[in-house]
């Protein structure tokens, strides 16, 4: 067998089969390319679901990592450290904000905003307890735990793990009438991606997200914006939301706030809203930890130069341009997104998403399929015009082979 087969086997033979990679090993990566054990380079067009949106091995990031491995890596919150006040106080600012609630991993930070909202709900707004409400959209993906796949619709991440946690409504997705018909007084939150990324960059009406901001101010509810994966940069401006001119009450943030280096999610709010909680109510042993602190200001400080926002919005005003020349041609349905970030709806009877992911792969470069013939092309902010073009070239390449699978 090769390395590669021999790599691959390992792991299908230890390792829980919750995933179906492409059958690559990536060894190394430098930037927007990955090197496999064979020497084999790809250029990443997935970028970690938008976790490396700086790229990979991102020089300030690993220099901040690397100054910090040498001092002091984690305390536990039973003791303060001395990067945990200007990452809070320096989020916060990023995000216009008051207060941060650091976690780890993005589902952790989606846990920690449903109960921030719960517990406003029934120590501001005053619900009786035990019946507040939080409505979230159709075709939603906020992560993997029991509460969040209990309002999940999509049958693979549901399915198999009820009992469900109650306290849900789902709405379709963009339609603001129907959120507005479900809002009742026992309503805390409406949680909300800005643009829905697993579901195939699902990019929502023009004015949806201003009439939810509308909606949730006049109502007493908090407008939950998960910008996980569409935040830091990714669309063209810091956060998705801006795209409207709208500030949630609170920000859900995670993959590319850990700079591809280490977990880091936070949920970020007003001192009326994260003020509800009292010490012992809500914690995590590596939340805010140094490292992910020193990591994450790095992230921020390079934020603050507007320079990865600029590529992603030039760049991705060329990537949209070129992926639309093919809608309509016969080998793509539709495209949808904005930024460095597009979902491509490829003519079924060319094949699944899987097997042009794999066809791509063949060629040199990584996407990723969701959901029958969708394929998701995020690459990192730092990529070039030369491989973008080069990466877009394959595209056509592999779709003007009429592939069937």
């Amino acid at each position: 067998m090769s390395r590669t087969q021999e790599a691959i086997a390992s792991a299908e033979a230890r390792s829980a089969h919750n995933y179906h990679p492409l059958p690559v090993v990536v060894a190394t990566a430098d930037g927007a390319w990955m090197t496999d054990v064979e020497g084999r380079r790809y250029l990443d067009m997935l970028a970690g679901y938008s976790a490396l949106n700086f790229g990979h091995g991102n020089r300030r990031l690993i220099e901040a990592a690397k100054a910090q491995l040498e001092r002091v890596t984690l305390t536990s919150r039973a003791f303060y450290h001395d990067r945990f006040a200007d990452f809070c106080a320096q989020l916060a600012d990023l995000c216009g904000m008051e207060m941060v609630l650091p976690m780890n991993t993005g589902a952790e930070a989606v846990e920690t905003a449903v109960k921030t909202a719960r517990k406003w709900g029934y120590r501001v707004k005053g619900v009786p307890d035990g019946t507040a409400k939080i409505i979230v959209a159709a075709d939603n993906f906020h992560g993997r735990t029991t509460t969040i796949v209990s309002f999940s619709t999509d049958p693979e991440a549901r399915a198999d793990y009820g009992p469900y946690t109650p306290g849900f409504e789902i709405v379709p997705y963009g339609d603001a009438a129907a959120l507005e018909e479900a809002m009742t007084e026992n309503t805390v939150a409406v949680l909300l991606e800005p643009i829905q990324g697993e579901a195939g960059v699902l990019v929502p009406p023009p004015g949806y997200l201003a009439r939810v901001r509308e909606l949730t101010r006049e109502r007493n509810v908090l407008f939950v914006a998960d910008e996980i994966q569409s935040g830091l940069g990714r669309t063209g401006r810091t956060f998705a939301c801006e795209h409207e001119g709208v500030v949630p009450d609170m920000y859900v943030l995670g993959k590319a706030l850990g700079g591809g280096v280490v977990p880091v999610s936070a949920v970020v709010s007003s001192e009326a809203v994260l003020g509800v909680y009292r010490p012992g109510e809500h914690g995590s042993t590596f939340g805010g930890n140094p490292l992910a602190c020193a990591v994450a200001l790095e992230v921020i400080a390079m934020l603050r130069t507007g320079e990865y926002q600029q590529r992603a919005a030039e760049l991705g005003d060329h990537l949209h341009h070129e992926l639309g020349l093919l809608a309509g041609g016969g080998a793509v349905e539709a495209v949808r997104g904005r930024g460095l970030w597009a979902g491509v709806d490829i003519v079924p009877a060319l094949g699944t998403g899987r097997r042009i992911s794999e066809r791509l792969m063949e060629r040199g470069v990584l996407v990723k399929d969701t959901h029958g013939s969708t394929i998701r092309i995020a690459p990192p902010l730092v990529i070039g015009k030369e491989d973008l073009d080069w990466g877009l070239e394959q595209l056509r390449a592999v779709l003007g082979d009429r592939v069937r699978g």
